[in-house]
């Protein structure tokens, strides 16, 4: 049986817990005999991982920052994402670009023309039938208020140069993704990430079931 290949991304501030849902769903789709490729941005290659530590600990402007994000996502998508989709893969993407204008637009109040420029030029991709700009067929946006992502996050781990940021820097990027769902509302599913655990499994479930892509 040859399956079309399909992209989904999940999106949220740190400490939604969005991470959590990735493998389950994963599990889902194999369960129904797909082929799942898991990967994470930025991140996802050699290359991309090598620039993920500069980005996530490195202090540099806004600029640099989106600059270096989306080199990532260039290799990572000619590398990895474009070739699993070829293949019939089900690509599940912990974040994409939704977190460059959440970040750096939101967060860091960068120019959101510049993002939309990388975007269109990063993203092309000519495929045999058509030309596009690649973007996941399906974004779970795991919404959660920056001051319950923080107690999450309190004395987790050491944060990263993003997890340090004060709770209205994580305002900001909310916005920044709730912006975002308004500009492409039929690709994006709102997840309310304030439950438990099993109530949003429940919600993500709904929202692939919604796309007649599990039974």
């Amino acid at each position: 049986m040859t399956f079309q290949g399909l992209f989904i991304s999940f999106e949220g501030i740190d400490g939604a817990g969005k991470s959590t849902h990735i493998d389950a769903l994963a599990q889902a789709f194999r369960s129904q005999g797909r082929a799942v490729t898991l990967t994470r941005e930025p991140g996802g290659t050699p290359l991309a991982e090598k620039l993920r530590v500069l980005v996530l600990n490195d202090a540099m402007d806004a600029m640099t920052e989106a600059l270096l994000v989306f080199a990532a996502r260039r290799d990572h998508l000619q590398q990895l994402i474009e070739p699993a989709l070829a293949r019939g893969d089900v690509v599940l993407c912990d974040r994409f670009t939704d977190a460059t204008f959440a970040y750096q637009g939101g967060g860091r109040g960068f120019d959101l023309k510049i993002l939309s420029f990388l975007e269109q030029t990063v993203q092309f991709i000519r495929g045999p039938e058509a030309d596009l700009i690649r973007s996941p067929d399906l974004t779970l946006w795991f919404d959660l208020a920056a001051e319950t992502a923080a107690q999450r996050l309190a004395g987790a781990r050491s944060p990263d140069k993003f997890e340090a940021e004060p709770v209205e820097f994580f305002r900001r990027v909310s916005e920044g993704y709730r912006q975002r769902m308004a500009a492409c509302p039929g690709r994006f599913a709102r997840i309310e990430a304030d439950q438990t655990r099993e109530a949003v499994w429940l919600d993500v479930l709904q929202a692939v079931q919604a796309k007649g892509w599990l039974a």
